[in-house]
């Protein structure tokens, strides 16, 4: 698809949600419909049984619009790194992995620049023209847009990567990008709107999410740019007594003698009753808001506030 080489070079994302793989050879059958110049991650996840779902070939996605660093290619796959999500403990400049490389396209050397938007709505699409044909569908939550002109007639033109020309979507779909940090009960809204969306390893949208993707994602809605993996982010927020938590804050799970390997979001004050927390949940497959029951409160470490 690229005439010129990518490697050495910055790369954007160009359909709705990428999927990040360990490496070429780790990609299943099943996998199929992630693939492509049309990944349909909605079908991808749908065909998956339980046990595929939490599959350790899988490592992140990222969302349309997101820039990589390409580092190697190969025969229609580049490894990249995701410099959006910091990594730290496997790569200093994002999260290492592998990308088909026609879901890439260049950098443009005239980069569109201006007030990005993010999509508010839980997923979207992208057409031609207003109530024309869709031509980039599955557009999720927290996808940053920028605009290419004023909206017109309640239909708003964006930019895509690797398109000459601009598309639309409906103007109540995206707001501005907020100028100041959201309040803990914004990020919290934003997350329980994907209560009961199925638990993917490495996921990273309404269709399939994991725990540290689901705060990931909640707060990136709002600009602001966790790390992507759970331990990660317990490095890169403040610790707060336990007792002390507010709604909003972040608990954090790890067995003795090993690393973090959970997190969730505070949706109560402590209180008699326990504690309450909204996360992507290994044992129920899917986010839910509930008391942390008695094994899980055994791995509590603490709570962080953002």
């Amino acid at each position: 698809m690229h005439v010129e080489p990518l490697t050495g070079h910055r790369a954007v994302v160009r359909v709705a949600v990428a999927t990040l793989w360990t490496s070429p050879d780790a990609v299943r059958p099943v996998d199929a419909p992630a693939l492509g110049p049309h990944a349909d991650t909605a079908a991808w996840i749908a065909g998956m049984d339980a046990d595929q779902q939490v599959g350790d070939c899988v490592l992140s996605q990222l969302l349309l619009g997101e820039q990589v660093l390409v580092t190697e290619e190969r025969t229609g796959w580049a490894r990249v790194v995701a410099v959006e999500q910091a990594a730290a403990p496997l790569d200093p400049r994002g999260y290492p992995g592998w990308l088909p490389t026609d879901q890439l396209a260049p950098v443009p050397d005239d980069e569109p620049t201006g007030p990005p938007l993010v999509v508010d709505t839980t997923v979207t699409a992208l057409r031609a023209t207003p109530h024309g044909p869709v031509r980039v569908p599955g557009v999720v939550l927290g996808t940053r847009l920028l605009p290419a002109g004023p909206a017109v007639d309640g239909w708003r033109p964006v930019h895509v990567p690797g398109q000459p020309a601009p598309h639309w979507l409906p103007e109540h779909h995206v707001v501005p990008l907020p100028d100041r940090p959201p309040a803990a009960g914004e990020v919290l809204g934003v997350a329980d709107r994907l209560r009961d969306v199925r638990y993917v390893w490495g996921g990273l949208s309404p269709a399939g999410i994991d725990c540290s993707g689901l705060v990931h994602l909640a707060w990136r809605r709002f600009g602001v740019r966790l790390p992507r993996d759970a331990g990660a982010q317990a490095a890169a927020t403040a610790p707060v007594e336990l007792g002390t938590e507010r709604v909003g804050d972040l608990y954090f799970f790890a067995r003795p003698g090993r690393g973090v390997h959970h997190v969730g979001i505070v949706t109560a004050p402590p209180g008699e009753a326990g504690r309450r927390m909204l996360h992507a949940c290994y044992r129920h497959r899917r986010v839910v808001e509930e008391q942390l029951p008695p094994d899980r409160t055994a791995t509590l470490i603490g709570a962080h506030r953002i």
